[in-house]
C-alpha cells in the first residue's frame, strides 16, 4: 500500500480540469459554505438565545459547537464514500442535504431542535472540507497543491468578511434570525447548481476502491503510519482550536468586554481580511520558499504575537483597537500555518486521498471543536482565557512539529 501511495504522489497532473480561475473559485465557494454557516450566526446568537430561552450566555456558543461536532464526525464517512463512488456524487448529495438542513434550522421551535439541525448541517457540509481536498489532490501535488489551497483559502475568506454583516442585517433590519438560515440554503443551492454543471469527476474509475471496511481501515493505516501526515494533522488541530475558540468567543468579547456590539461586523471583517492577506502571501511565496519554512515561521509569529497580547492584557493596556491590531496579524499567521499544514499532511496520501482526508479532517475538526469549546466556555468577561488558550495550543503545535521534523525546523525542501 505504501508503494502504491508513493507512486501516485508523483502522478498528479498539476493541472485544472476546468479553467484555473473557475476551479479555484468553485473550490473556494464550496469551502466557504462552512464559513457562511458559522460566521453569519455570530450577530444572531443573542437573539437566538432570547427567543429560544437560553439562560446561560456561554451556552449560545453551542450553536457553533453543534455544527462543528457534526462536521467532525461526518468526515469519517465522506472520504471513503468519495474514494468508492467518486468526488462529484458525494459533493452533490452533501450540498443538497445542506440546503435541506438549513431549511430545518429555519423552522426550529426549540433550542434542542436547532442544535440537532445545526449538527446535521455540519455533517452535510463536511464534504466541502474532505472531498474538495481530495479533489484538489487528484489534480495537484506538493507545492502546487499548497498554492491552489492558498488561493482557494484567500478567495473564500471574502465570506467571513461579509457573513456577519448578512447575519446582522437579518436581525437588525428584518428582526428575524431565521432568515439567516434561508439565505444560507439559497446560496448553497446556487453553488450546488454551479458544481453540478461545471466540475467533472476527477477520480478515475480504475482508481476507485470497493467500499469495504477493510479498505477504509487500510487507508487509515497508510495515514497513521506516515509521520508527516500524523504530525501535521495534530498540529493543524491545535491551530484550528485557536481559531474555533476565537469564533466562539468573539461575539461576547465585542459585546461584553469592549461594550461595542455595533462594531462586531467591522471587527470580525477586519480580522478575516488579514487572514485572506496571509493566504495571498502564502500563494505568492510557497513555490519559492517551501511549505515547511513558511509554516514554521508563521507558527513562531503566532506564538510571539499571542504572548505579547497576553502581556498587554495582564498589564491593563488592552482596548478594542489594540485587540484588533494584535489579533489580526496573529490570525493571518494562523491561516498561513494551516494552508501549508493541510497540504503537507496530504503529501504522501495520493491513492487514499479521500480516506486519508476524512481521517485527517475528523482529527483536526474534532480536536479543534473540543479545544475551542473548552476555551470558549471558560470565558469570564475578559480576554485572558482566550489568549492563555492561544499560547498553550501554539506551544503544543510547535512541540508536535519539532518531534515530527526531528528537530529540523525551517527547512526549504
Amino acid at each position: 500500500m505504501h508503494a502504491r501511495t508513493t507512486s501516485h504522489a508523483t502522478e498528479a497532473p498539476n493541472r485544472s480540469p476546468i479553467p484555473m480561475g473557475e476551479f479555484v473559485a468553485l473550490i473556494a465557494s464550496i469551502m466557504a459554505l462552512t464559513a457562511l454557516g458559522i460566521d453569519s450566526m455570530l450577530p444572531a446568537l443573542p437573539a437566538i438565545g432570547d427567543e429560544l430561552g437560553v439562560a446561560e450566555p456561554n451556552h449560545r456558543q453551542y450553536v457553533i459547537t453543534a455544527f462543528m461536532l457534526g462536521f467532525a464526525v461526518a468526515q469519517l464517512f465522506h472520504g471513503p464514500l468519495a474514494d468508492r463512488f467518486g468526488r462529484k456524487p458525494v459533493i452533490v448529495a452533501a450540498l443538497l442535504l445542506y440546503v435541506l438542513t438549513n431549511a430545518w434550522a429555519a423552522f426550529s421551535s426549540s433550542f434542542e431542535l436547532l442544535l440537532a439541525a445545526r449538527a446535521a448541517s455540519g455533517a452535510a457540509v463536511a464534504a466541502g472540507r474532505v472531498v474538495t481536498v481530495a479533489l484538489v489532490r487528484d489534480c495537484f501535488a506538493g507545492r502546487a497543491m499548497a498554492r491552489v489551497m492558498s488561493l482557494a483559502f484567500m478567495t473564500f475568506m471574502i465570506v467571513p468578511v461579509l457573513a456577519p454583516a448578512f447575519g446582522q442585517a437579518m436581525v437588525i433590519i428584518f428582526g428575524d434570525w431565521r432568515l439567516i438560515f434561508g439565505g444560507v440554503a439559497a446560496v448553497s443551492a446556487g453553488v450546488l447548481i454551479w458544481f453540478t454543471l461545471r466540475m467533472p469527476e476527477t477520480l478515475d474509475r480504475e482508481a476507485r476502491d470497493a467500499f469495504h471496511l477493510r479498505n477504509v481501515f487500510n487507508g487509515y493505516g497508510v495515514m497513521v503510519r506516515d509521520r508527516w501526515a500524523v504530525g501535521y494533522t495534530l498540529a493543524s488541530a491545535a491551530i484550528w482550536g485557536c481559531f474555533f475558540s476565537f469564533v466562539g468567543s468573539i461575539q461576547q468579547i465585542v459585546y461584553d468586554v469592549f461594550k461595542r456590539p455595533e462594531l462586531l461586523t467591522l471587527v470580525f471583517g477586519a480580522i478575516a481580511g488579514f487572514m485572506a492577506a496571509g493566504a495571498f502571501l502564502n500563494s505568492r511565496l510557497v513555490m519559492r520558499l517551501g511549505m515547511r519554512f513558511l509554516s514554521h515561521l508563521a507558527l513562531v509569529a503566532t506564538l510571539g504575537i499571542s504572548a505579547l497580547h497576553l502581556a498587554v492584557i495582564l498589564a491593563g493596556g488592552e482596548n478594542l483597537w489594540v485587540f484588533i491590531a494584535l489579533q489580526a496579524p496573529m490570525m493571518a499567521a494562523m491561516g498561513l500555518c494551516n494552508s501549508n499544514f493541510s497540504a503537507m499532511a496530504m503529501e504522501n496520501m495520493g491513492d487514499v486521498a479521500g480516506t486519508a482526508s476524512s481521517l485527517q479532517g475528523f482529527v483536526q475538526t474534532m480536536g479543534a471543536a473540543v479545544l475551542g469549546a473548552v476555551i470558549g466556555q471558560s470565558f469570564d468577561g475578559s480576554t485572558v482565557p482566550l489568549y492563555t488558550g492561544f499560547l498553550t495550543l501554539g506551544l503544543t503545535a510547535l512541540l508536535i512539529i519539532f518531534v515530527t521534523e526531528r528537530g529540523r525546523l525551517f527547512r526549504r525542501s
